[in-house]
């Protein structure tokens, strides 16, 4: 079959990608999607074992800081767009392990978007669109939103090699006029998400009966987006979105962490058919997180009214959706929460 386009997403085994991946392989069947992932501890090609046999779906088992692995991908393929997830991104790693961080989101960025620009002899057509986060604008007040302009204050190893690796995509179109895009997003949440996260370490230690822990007082607020929402968006952004420019993609769902966990409680207790109020007495605080950002509020007023996104369920619902998904998938579960992941929790959080 000849295929209308060819597109490459990095890091589709992921949580994010592998949304991403099954939106592109389902709604495109002209397009070739290559899904290309290193498979560390996060990405889990069982997350995409429903297209896995696909006839427009390739994987590649690449790391985007190997550049001869990504220039022979680019001279194998006739790459016509590049969605770039790709990344290491849970804070609490990268205050053990920077380095890491700015390997794979440095350098691994630099590595693509040179592939692109010595790949693509004209740009016509073409889209490098790269998937960030709001955490690139440091902490918020208690009032206040990020809007797209607002100015880049990392406060953490991960949120700093996001910036970085922002800066150089942008640096990219404009002094090569490589055709690029960028969002900045929210705390995802949903299916499919490595429960070293909040929402999921809550949902299985709650099944469990095991503690659970919220860093400092659990007074720290976050937006929420709804995984499948942020793929819808990233979907729009890449067909519909102007080249150069940059979209803010949030929920508009403030929570403080303390509230979260207890309305997680209450869910759960009901899905469980526990007594209410069971679950809530597992909650203990533990030491905060070193630099812990106190807020994060995304303003999505742009994409809203540039492209005609919002997002499709209110947090209670998104929240129901993915404890029934984590209650309904255990195997999925269990296979994610042995070995390494028990070292890491024993790590952290004991």
């Amino acid at each position: 079959m000849k295929f209308s386009k060819t597109i490459l997403v990095t890091g589709g085994a992921g949580f994010i990608g592998s949304h991403v991946v099954r939106r592109l392989v389902q709604n495109y069947p002209d397009y070739l999607v290559l899904n290309i992932d290193k498979l560390t501890y996060a990405g889990n090609l069982n997350n995409l074992h429903d297209i896995e046999n696909q006839s427009n779906y390739k994987f590649f088992q690449v790391d985007i800081t190997d550049k001869l692995a990504i220039d022979e991908l680019f001279n194998l393929h006739s790459i016509d767009g590049v969605i770039h997830l790709a990344a290491e991104s849970h804070v609490d790693r990268s205050i053990t392990n920077p380095d890491e961080f700015i390997l794979t989101n440095v350098v691994g960025t630099l590595n693509l978007l040179n592939a692109c620009k010595s790949s693509w002899k004209v740009f016509d057509g073409k889209c490098f669109y790269h998937i960030s986060t709001d955490e690139v604008y440091g902490s918020l007040g208690e009032e206040g939103l990020f809007i797209e302009e607002t100015p880049y204050d990392p406060r953490s190893p991960y949120s700093a090699s996001k910036a970085s690796s922002d800066h150089i995509v942008r640096a990219y179109g404009h002094t090569y006029q490589l055709p690029i895009k960028i969002s900045n997003c929210s705390n995802n949440y949903g299916s499919f998400q490595f429960p070293e996260k909040l929402i999921p370490l809550m949902i299985n230690n709650i099944k469990l009966q095991k503690s659970l822990p919220i860093y400092g007082k659990g007074e720290n607020v976050r937006d929420w987006l709804w995984v499948e929402d942020h793929a819808s968006a990233i979907d729009l952004i890449f067909h519909d979105g102007e080249i150069g420019e940059t979209y803010n993609i949030g929920g508009h769902n403030e929570w403080k962490n303390i509230e979260l966990v207890q309305l997680l409680c209450d869910i759960m207790d009901e899905e469980l058919n526990r007594v209410k109020g069971e679950s809530r007495k597992l909650i203990t605080y533990v030491k905060d997180r070193a630099g812990h950002d106190m807020r994060y509020a995304i303003d999505a007023t742009k994409i809203n009214d540039k492209l005609g996104w919002k997002p499709s369920v209110t947090f209670e619902q998104g929240l129901r959706n993915t404890v029934n998904w984590y209650l309904s998938n255990e195997k999925w579960l269990n296979d994610v929460t042995s070995g390494a992941y028990k070292r890491y929790y024993d790590k952290y959080y004991n």
